[in-house]
């Protein structure tokens, strides 16, 4: 009987492929949004108070922590920024993934702030010639990862109850970036082929400031947007009677937790609220940081489309993007598994509090994985490229 059923959504989800290959891509876009229009009409109530939450959301947390990270940034690039974290940090972060040194600057941006502002300064770069086109499209998937707030502070600490869970994710987020830039092809970077920086000596610190608040106003507005469009949406699909018949359809045939199934589907759209599903289920911990560090790592619908906002003029390609996204979620979701069995961290999670675990154990520890990772990064990339 389960295997009559594998076979019949087997053969529903080909057929579902097929029809959308086939079909115009008008056609599509319009039956989803016209799907859309009639969920709002029925329940306009849900739909008004999903877009107060993305809207509370984004002025009360993506707002303020965004915009001015945006401005200074944007003033540090036009001051020759790049050049100067390039000549102090470049050979050690972009050397073993082969990137040039120019990309240290969105490298750095992307550790210290997560998605989709490593997409964003990416794009940038490439805009002022600082790299080519292949380089952008490997960089966009390495300068790819949630931020330590949000792995720690949110998910980990919020969320899970364990600011030592959020470490966990964190790491194995940073180290599936980097073992992506030992996977994904290119080529070594030299110095002759390092693009020089135009440096510009007349610049007047008035219109880099406006012009920097304009672009940055423009940022925040455009990823707004999607925050509060994928608000509505998510909660929609939440709501919605097939969904649950799907998750409940799932849970009959894999005999898979419900409220994981939820949470993961959900995840694969919205990361933050697929996160908070999964933290509240009653399954194993040691499940909920391997389902949780492959959504931080894949980031979910909604940040890719953040991404697509800013690449989209530069024809980069979104399925490589997504299928590498898929590839670095199961990569993140192995190294956690391996982080979280690893004897060293081997406590129970009633222990994984202030009292129990001194924080600067973790900090020590990722100081020195931060580095020997040049050195493994290369032995890693020497043994890949020799099979």
């Amino acid at each position: 009987m389960k295997l009559l059923l594998y076979l019949i959504f087997l053969l529903i989800f080909i057929f579902v492929y097929k029809l959308i290959k086939t079909m115009n891509r008008s056609v599509v876009a319009t039956c989803i949004c016209t799907l859309l229009i009639i969920q709002i009409i029925l329940t306009p109530k849900l739909c008004l108070d999903s877009a107060v939450i993305g809207v509370r959301l984004f002025v009360e947390k993506v707002f303020p922590s965004l915009f001015p990270f945006l401005v200074v940034s944007s003033i540090m690039m036009n001051y020759d920024g790049i050049e100067i974290y390039s000549k102090m940090l470049g050979k050690f972060l972009c050397k073993p993934i082969r990137l040039p040194i120019q990309c240290t600057f969105v490298i750095i941006v992307s550790i210290l702030c997560g998605y989709p502002l490593g997409a964003k300064y990416a794009c940038d770069i490439y805009e002022q010639g600082l790299i080519d086109l292949k380089t952008c499209q490997r960089l966009i998937n390495i300068a790819s990862n949630t931020s330590p707030l949000f792995a720690i502070g949110s998910v980990g600490t919020a969320m899970l109850g364990s600011s030592y869970i959020g470490y966990i994710l964190l790491i194995s987020n940073y180290l599936s970036c980097f073992i992506m830039g030992i996977l994904l092809p290119g080529k070594s970077i030299s110095e002759k082929e390092v693009h020089n920086i135009i440096k510009d000596n007349n610049k007047n610190i008035g219109n880099i400031v406006k012009h920097s608040v304009e672009n940055s106003i423009t940022t925040c507005l455009s990823i707004g947007g999607f925050v509060i469009l994928f608000s509505v949406i998510t909660n929609m699909i939440k709501s919605n009677i097939l969904f649950d018949i799907a998750v409940r359809n799932i849970n009959i045939i894999t005999n898979i937790n419900k409220e994981l199934i939820s949470g993961f589907l959900l995840g694969l759209i919205e990361m933050t609220n697929g996160c908070y599903i999964l933290s509240i289920a009653s399954i194993d911990m040691y499940i909920k940081v391997i389902a949780i560090s492959f959504l931080l790592a894949f980031s979910g619908l909604s940040i890719i489309s953040q991404v697509h906002s800013f690449t989209y003029k530069y024809n980069l390609s979104m399925k490589k993007y997504i299928f590498r996204k898929l590839i670095q979620g199961c990569i993140g979701s192995a190294i956690s598994i391996v982080i979280y069995k690893f004897p060293l961290f081997n406590f129970s999670v009633q222990t994984f509090n202030s009292q129990h675990f001194n924080s600067l154990n973790i900090y020590i520890i990722f100081g020195l994985i931060l580095l020997m990772m040049p050195y493994i990064l290369n032995r890693f990339r020497r043994l890949f490229h020799a099979s």
